[in-house]
């Protein structure tokens, strides 16, 4: 009897031990980190257009609400729900959109409590083979974080490409570098197989993309002016 109880109370202090004392791996310390670190200023997009809807990600970039994510995602929308990690839903107004090209948009939602934010990183400082994470909502699965590398920048088209899975639903997501840095908005995957499968061929949009586009979008004034609120990191 005793040796059980001795057992229960190793294993109970075992599972109460932080992630670093649990003989995770490096790589895996850095995933596990970055995901605590981002998570909670992810949200999840659903907007309801005239013949269906369209489900997308964002990233909280302002404390009071700001919301990153992809045009795409909200284009033609009657009325956009966001979700936030846990699961409060809040109804989004569109602050400032950018065309196909660019794909980017900024939401707003209006809560009383300051909100986790993102940081941004330096897109200039990519480098392909660099290890990248990507967290997302992809089919409705909020919250999915996925790994991978930069396989490929193309400078031509301004698209940082990865094999990081990225999925419908994963549009305006974060690309983050292992510092849990945002260096890039999740946009589209290449298949031929129109959705079907993922092949390992994804794009992001630079970050510094949008940070121009955040600097010079045509808002409020204090939206504008009082920076203090963004979490940008040059």
């Amino acid at each position: 009897m005793l040796k059980k109880v001795i057992l229960f109370c190793l294993f109970s202090l075992l599972i109460c031990l932080p992630a670093a004392a649990q003989n995770f791996s490096p790589d895996e310390l850095v995933n596990i980190s970055v995901y605590e670190k981002i998570n909670p200023a992810i949200v999840a997009i659903d907007a309801n257009l005239e013949d269906g809807f369209s489900a997308g990600t964002g990233c909280i970039i302002r404390s009071d609400g700001v919301i990153l994510t992809g045009s795409h995602v909200i284009e033609d929308a009657k009325d956009i729900d966001v979700t936030t990690y846990n699961g409060k839903v809040y109804k989004a107004s569109v602050l400032a959109k950018m065309g196909k090209n660019k794909d980017l948009a900024l939401l707003k939602i209006e809560t009383k409590k300051p909100m986790k934010t993102i940081s941004f990183g330096n897109s200039e400082d990519v480098k392909v083979g660099q290890k990248v994470l990507a967290i997302g909502n992809p089919f409705g699965f909020a919250g999915t974080l996925t790994s991978g590398i930069v396989s490929r920048i193309d400078y031509a088209k301004g698209r940082i490409q990865t094999d990081a899975a990225i999925n419908p639903g994963c549009s305006g997501g974060p690309l983050l570098n292992s510092r849990g840095e945002v260096i890039g908005i999740s946009q589209s995957i290449y298949n031929p197989d129109n959705n079907i499968s993922n092949i390992g061929i994804g794009f992001a949009i630079p970050v510094n993309d949008a940070k121009k586009f955040i600097e010079t979008a045509k808002l409020d004034d204090t939206l504008l002016t009082n920076k203090k609120h963004f979490a940008f990191k040059e």
